[in-house]
């Protein structure tokens, strides 16, 4: 039975696109490019710098040039970052719910800490515990960050629930042998489509995430 609940954070329950994209559009309007639509940038909001600069300029993590960007792109995100992100629609709801039931809660994100820290509760986040992406050795794909996160809180992994936007968290989730739910409202990424990814199940919206957790929680 589920006691605990593990959240992604970008693309799962903030909608931090339109400062990422926005982050890298503003270094193409400095070097005279046109600013791309955000349907072309929200996908690969969930990889962060990579795949933000990999879709403004088409360079990849192994290009000559590649650091000098990402150290850009950090910088400008630094300045930008809390100017139009937002929570998904109904998330705060859910997290009262979850704290109403008495159901501890965190957010385990491969953001680093540099971002995270303060992104988090300036969005009105009281997480439970927060695990970065440079919280531990590793990020997801593997476990670690997710098994650190049921260490703090005390809860069996195998009791948490981990509810991700991207391949990774499914992938970190059945690592760290927890159950696993796709917010399909995300960004997914370019990861194919999700219903093969294997999670355990799929949320449309925010409020499905809490009648998923509700079954868990009541077996």
């Amino acid at each position: 039975m589920i006691r605990a609940a593990l959240f992604d954070f970008d693309g799962t329950i903030a909608d931090t696109a339109p400062d990422l994209a926005g982050t890298a559009n503003d270094m193409r309007v400095a070097r005279g490019m046109d600013p791309l639509p955000m349907e072309a940038l929200r996908p690969m909001v969930s990889a962060g710098a990579r795949g933000m600069i990999g879709v403004a300029f088409g360079v990849d993590k192994d290009a000559q040039g590649f650091e000098t960007l990402k150290t850009e792109f950090l910088d400008r995100y630094e300045q930008r970052m809390t100017q139009a992100s937002v929570l998904f629609s109904g998330v705060a709801e859910l997290l009262v719910e979850l704290e109403q039931r008495s159901v501890p809660w965190g957010v385990v994100t491969n953001k680093a800490q540099r971002f995270a820290e303060p992104l988090v509760p300036a969005m009105g986040l009281r997480p439970r515990v927060l695990i970065c992406g440079d919280t531990t050795a590793y990020a997801k794909p593997h476990p670690e960050p997710l098994l650190e996160a049921a260490r703090r809180l005390g809860v069996p992994s195998s009791a948490c629930a981990y509810v991700g936007d991207d391949l990774r968290d499914v992938q970190a989730a059945r690592a760290a042998g927890m159950r696993s739910v796709i917010a399909t409202y995300g960004y997914l990424g370019d990861a194919g489509s999700p219903e093969t990814w294997g999670a355990d199940a799929m949320a449309q919206s925010v409020p499905d995430i809490l009648g998923i957790l509700d079954g868990w929680m009541t077996r």
